[in-house]
């Protein structure tokens, strides 16, 4: 079978199409044909070397995707093949033809979303409702900012804070990702790019400020974010890329919360009441995912590229399937 495959940690280059050994499925384990895997900016900086974590060389990327079950191991009995599951989590990565997974990384695909959706599902919306509903404690009737809320991440956040009733303010670069926000359920929506801004979120407010915000780049955005919450407000980082100086006092005046987020620390029996809340709103048709750009697998590089240039407008996926010189 095909899989991209990292031999030494780097630039875009490293991510190479090679052929490997079949895979078989262990106790506990499924075997997935994927259809469609998920790009991450995460992934990237993995795949640059510039994370607290890192795999061993050499490794195959990915942690979601979606697919249809080949063969299940000994003691799985929840999926049979010719299931169609979506992935959260992968043992061998999912940039490529086929993974193998836990039993617990596995999820029944919604019937109400496609392969290329279930594969946008598995960190952005997790992260998302971790964001919202775990670390970020919202409760309905609070107005919430997401700031940078035109990537996977950021459309999964006003997605799930719309279907709970909660009022979305959120920012994007261009106009058609702020077009893209307001046909998601923000109800305000502001330009990022614009001098003063953040003026307009205490006018919307009433001057009261917001009561959470979900931060996607906190190295630029966290100082300002503590002169614009609430009393009692939040700011739950969910992506940086480096330091930060804030002034404490702004933080003391609202007796406010910074709070991080990283969701690979999040245990199995969060999470899986995190995806069982998850599947049941997609099968409600609540939140869909977005999908923005689909790449053929052998151009990974290029996907991590796209994923992490600005303006994103959903979910990046590759397609195992697709031939090079055919993506969007």
């Amino acid at each position: 079978m095909k899989a991209i495959r990292v031999k030494e940690f780097g630039a875009p280059e490293v991510l190479c199409l090679e052929e490997v050994d079949e895979l078989n499925p262990g106790p506990n384990q499924v075997l997935i044909d994927i259809r469609a895997a998920g790009v991450n900016p995460v992934e990237t900086y993995i795949r640059s070397g510039n994370y607290a974590r890192l795999p061993q060389l050499p490794y195959t990327p990915g942690n979601d995707g979606a697919g249809v079950v080949e063969a299940v191991g000994p003691g799985v009995t929840a999926f049979k093949p010719g299931d169609q599951v979506y992935v959260a989590g992968s043992l061998t990565g999912t940039y490529a033809e086929r993974c193998l997974c836990t039993r617990d990384q596995v999820h029944q695909l919604p019937k109400t979303i496609s392969f290329a959706q279930g594969a946008a599902v598995g960190i952005p919306y997790a992260t998302a409702h971790r964001a919202l509903f775990d670390r970020g404690e919202a409760e309905p009737g609070e107005t919430i900012l997401v700031h940078g809320g035109t990537g996977g991440v950021g459309i999964a956040a006003v997605q799930l804070a719309a279907a709970s009733s909660l009022r979305v303010i959120a920012t994007g670069g261009t106009e058609s990702g702020r077009v893209l926000l307001r046909q998601n359920g923000a109800a305000e929506v502001l330009d990022h790019h614009e001098v003063g801004y953040l003026d307009l979120v205490q006018k919307a407010t009433g001057g009261r400020g917001v009561d959470l915000i979900v931060e996607m780049l906190a190295n630029v955005n966290l100082g300002h974010d503590l002169t614009i919450l609430a009393p009692g407000g939040r700011v739950v980082i969910v992506g940086s890329r480096g330091p930060v100086e804030i002034n404490p006092r702004d933080l003391m005046s609202r007796e406010a919360d910074i709070r991080g987020l990283i969701l690979f620390a999040s245990s199995p029996e969060r999470l899986a009441r995190v995806y069982s809340d998850l599947n049941e709103k997609f099968e409600k048709g609540l939140v869909t995912p977005i999908v923005e750009r689909e790449f053929p697998l052998a151009e990974a590089g290029a996907a991590h590229l796209a994923v992490m240039s600005p303006g994103a407008h959903g979910k990046i996926v590759l397609l195992p399937e697709l031939k090079a010189g055919e993506g969007l």
